[in-house]
């Protein structure tokens, strides 16, 4: 059963109920007990679960840095003009033009 978000248009109270597809849409608000009360129009939440290819492949959060990569760029030096960018950028003065 979906969950449908409600907003009543006098007093602005809102309240999240669960439904059947085949209830009739809530118009009587609890709070005010004004007939303005309208479902509003929001986005879909889904959870995955279980063992799959979206457990497996995304367990990182997304981050494709490999270890090798992380320690190349500490131990560049620090652009002190750009503060930390590594050198090789237009606010490093040193290299020459």
């Amino acid at each position: 059963m979906p969950i449908y978000a409600y907003r009543c248009e006098t007093c602005g109270f809102t309240k999240d109920v669960l439904q059947k597809l085949s209830d009739a849409p809530l118009t009587e608000c609890p709070s005010c007990a004004k007939s303005t009360f309208r479902k509003q129009l929001t986005a879909a939440g889904f959870q995955l679960k279980g063992t799959g290819w979206y457990a497996t492949d995304f367990k990182n959060n997304g981050s494709t840095t490999s270890p090798s990569s992380a320690t190349t760029a500490a131990a560049e030096p620090a652009c002190p003009a750009a503060g930390g960018c590594g050198g090789g950028c237009a606010a490093d003065t040193s290299a020459a033009v």
